[in-house]
């Protein structure tokens, strides 16, 4: 970690924003369906309450627009949050004013205090000078705890942090850069990236970026589609994407210069519908015009198993089929469960591949699992993330 952690500031007696990605689903009666993201941030909460720090946490918390909706409360995130740490957690009426910053001028040492939602004013996704001055004034020192949020430009991500000195990691921020960024920069080899989800154009980046660091490159999903029409494999009626189809060939050509070896489904399952009870299995010359892709077959998923076996490596970003429907998550959960079997140093992506490895029950068997989807994908692109970059550098410029 180039950047400055919690562990090499003194935090005893300060107010320490905490920026926190308590983004979690909720269900219909407000309830915390999935609490990963807030267990992740435990050991940052508290290791500060350990060292006599005043703790004020922030998050956002689904799409509001711009302004109040309690459906978007934090609430019920200060409630499971409290019943994690044992103790009671204060959600504060705004993230920012006079009665917010009279509470927090009240903290004693060891209190743990919640913001509302950051995105009930629409200047924190706009990062306004104004609004990021109004979060700083809660703060002597700030830190970033968020990588799911990292790759975002807001004024609660990069605003604060730029006025806020010093401007740290916490351990889950530490945790996600050092996992990622030893695999990118110094792997075990052979290093095999695992892509899939629906589209290629969202992963050309990272396709490009990753080519001229592993060994192998497993393609499944629905992007898998548009790789195999540019081998010349009719795709039915498959989500593929035909702008994308040259590019797909190009990319190919360049990984086969590269000499990285490009795995592609060897067979495939087909329905109607992906809202279909069970599907066909057949080889990718027998998908006909009115089914469409669904999941890798079995032919493939042993495959696949086979090279992530051999692999020391493996980072995965996507899921094999369309997994949300049992039917349908064979191939994502067969994957999952050569990764888990591995001794590889195994890296989930986040987003629905962290939700496909949850739903697979092999999460413990991962050598660690992102809590950021979007931010692991704009990582594996080589950007570098905004919450990051601001962060205090370790050694002072020019030394």
């Amino acid at each position: 970690m180039p950047k400055l952690t919690v562990k090499d500031i003194e935090v005893r007696g300060k107010r320490v924003f905490v920026r926190v990605d308590f983004n979690v689903p909720l269900d219909a009666q407000s309830q915390v369906t999935d609490d990963t993201r807030i267990r992740a941030a435990l050991p940052t909460i508290q290791y500060l309450r350990e060292q006599g720090a005043k703790i004020i946490l922030a998050s956002h918390l689904g799409r509001p627009k711009g302004s109040p909706e309690a459906k978007y409360s934090l609430l019920p995130v200060a409630i499971r949050l409290a019943e994690l740490l044992g103790f009671e957690v204060p959600l504060l009426p705004d993230c920012v004013g006079s009665a917010v910053e009279e509470k927090v001028s009240g903290m004693a040492a060891q209190d743990v205090v919640m913001l509302e939602n950051l995105r009930f004013h629409g200047d924190e996704e706009k990062n306004t000078p104004r609004f990021a001055a109004d979060l700083a004034r809660l703060a002597d020192v700030y830190v970033n705890d968020a990588f799911g949020a990292a790759h975002r430009a807001h004024a609660s991500i990069s605003g604060v942090a730029s006025l806020v000195q010093p401007a740290v990691a916490g351990f889950l921020l530490s945790k996600e850069l050092d996992f990622l960024g030893s695999a990118l920069e110094n792997p075990r080899r052979p290093f095999v990236a695992v892509l899939g989800g629906a589209k290629v154009s969202d992963k050309i980046k990272v396709i490009e970026n990753l080519l001229s660091k592993v060994d192998g490159l497993i393609i499944g999903g629905g992007m898998a589609n548009t790789f195999l029409k540019a081998k010349g494999y009719d795709v039915g009626k498959s989500l593929f994407e035909s702008a994308q189809v040259e590019l797909a060939s190009e990319l190919l050509d360049l990984a086969e210069r590269s000499k990285v070896t490009v795995h592609l489904p060897l067979d495939v399952v087909i329905a109607t519908s992906v809202q279909d009870e069970e599907g066909e299995i057949v080889g990718l010359e027998g998908v006909p015009t009115d089914k469409m892709i669904v999941d890798v077959g079995p032919e493939t998923s042993d495959h696949f198993a086979k090279v992530v076996s051999t692999a020391r490596c493996v980072v995965w970003n996507g899921p094999m089929g369309v997994f949300e429907n049992p039917a349908f998550s064979v191939g994502t959960f067969r994957l999952a469960k050569a990764m888990a079997e591995s001794t590889a140093v195994t890296i989930v992506g986040g987003g629905d591949s962290a939700a496909a490895v949850e739903q697979s029950g092999l999460a413990s068997g991962m050598t660690h699992i992102s809590t950021g989807g979007g931010a692991s994908l704009e990582f594996l692109e080589g950007k570098p993330l905004p919450g990051v970059e601001v962060l205090t550098d370790k050694l002072g410029k020019g030394e």
